[in-house]
C-alpha cells in the first residue's frame, strides 16, 4: 500500500506566529522539530495498518523544513521548491491514499494563521464559484489521480472546513483557534498519539473513501490583497481581469489550474520586496 503524505507547518500543535513559520523566525527551529514529529506520528499510523510505500512533500514556505535525519526511515522525502506541484508534489495515480498534516483553514475564514498559499498576495480563491483553501484545492488536485484524502490534521475550525468537502474523512485537532495568532494546544505527546490514532483509523476505512472531484471546466477566480499584486497577475495572457483586485480564467482540469494559480502567485510575489 503506497500512501502520500503532504505536511504543513501552522496547523501543527504549538505553532501560534510567524516566529515559528517564517525561515528567520527566533522559534523556527522549534518548529520544525514539532512539525517533524507530527509527521512521523502520522507514517507510524499508517505503519500500522500496512503501508509500504510512504511519500512525503514538505509543503511550507521554502519546503526545507522537515529535519530529514529525524523523519522515520520508512518514508521518502521531497525536499525543495519551486515545484510545479508545490503542496502535492510527487501525488499520482501509484497512491492509495492521501494524508494532509499540519493544515490550516482558508484566508478570512477564522482559523489560527489562515490563509491561501499566499498571506502575502491572496485574498480568496474560487473555483466554479465555490470558495477553497489549501485544504480543498490540494484534495482537488489528489482527486484528479483517483486518490482519496482520507486524513487531515490541524486546529478546530480546520477541522469543520474539512468536512465540508470531505465528509468522512477522519481529523485529528491537535489545537483549539482563540484568535488568528492564539491557540489552546494539545501536549506535543498527545498531539502525536491522536495523529497516530487517527492515521491508522484513515488507513483501515480507506476503501469506503471516494476521491474529491468536482465537475468541468473549471472557471477560476483570484482574488489579490491590492490592485498591484493584481496588475502583476494580469500580465499573464490567460487571465482575464474580473475587478481592480480579482483577475479568472477557465481549464480543463485541476492540474491545469493548479499551476497557473502558483504561476499567478509567484508573478504577484514579485512585485513584493
Amino acid at each position: 500500500m503506497k500512501v502520500f503524505i503532504s505536511a504543513d507547518i501552522e496547523g501543527v500543535s504549538g505553532v501560534v506566529d510567524r516566529e515559528h513559520t517564517a525561515r528567520e523566525g527566533k522559534e523556527h527551529e522549534l518548529a520544525r522539530k514539532l512539525m517533524t514529529c507530527e509527521v512521523n506520528a502520522c507514517i507510524e499510523g499508517a505503519l500500522q495498518e500496512g503501508a509500504r510505500e510512504i511519500v512525503v512533500n514538505d509543503s511550507h514556505g521554502t519546503m526545507r523544513n522537515i529535519l530529514q535525519d529525524h523523519l522515520f526511515s520508512e518514508a521518502e522525502l521531497i525536499l525543495g521548491s519551486p515545484k510545479k506541484l508545490a503542496m502535492m508534489e510527487g501525488i499520482d495515480e501509484t497512491f492509495d491514499a492521501a494524508f494532509f498534516v499540519g493544515y490550516h483553514t482558508r484566508m478570512g475564514a477564522n482559523g489560527i494563521l489562515n490563509h491561501t498559499f499566499s498571506g502575502r498576495t491572496i485574498k480568496s480563491i474560487l473555483i466554479n464559484g465555490v470558495e477553497y483553501g489549501e485544504f480543498g484545492i490540494n484534495a482537488l488536485v489528489a482527486g484528479y489521480y483517483g486518490v482519496p484524502v482520507v486524513f487531515v490534521s490541524g486546529c478546530d475550525l480546520l477541522a469543520n472546513e474539512a468536512v465540508t468537502y470531505v465528509p468522512n474523512i477522519q481529523r485529528a485537532v491537535v489545537k483549539k483557534t482563540i484568535n488568528r495568532t492564539s491557540a489552546q494546544n494539545l501536549h506535543p505527546i498527545k498531539a502525536r498519539s491522536i495523529i497516530r490514532e487517527k492515521s491508522a483509523a484513515a488507513l483501515s476505512t480507506k476503501d469506503s473513501m471516494s476521491p474529491f472531484v468536482i465537475d468541468t471546466p473549471l472557471t477560476v477566480q483570484v482574488e489579490f490583497l491590492n490592485t498591484g499584486l493584481a496588475d502583476a497577475a494580469e500580465i499573464s495572457p490567460v487571465v482575464e481581469r474580473l475587478t481592480p483586485l480579482a483577475v479568472n480564467f477557465t481549464s480543463n482540469d485541476i492540474i491545469e489550474s493548479y499551476r497557473l494559480i502558483r504561476s499567478l502567485i509567484m508573478m504577484a510575489n514579485s512585485t513584493l520586496s
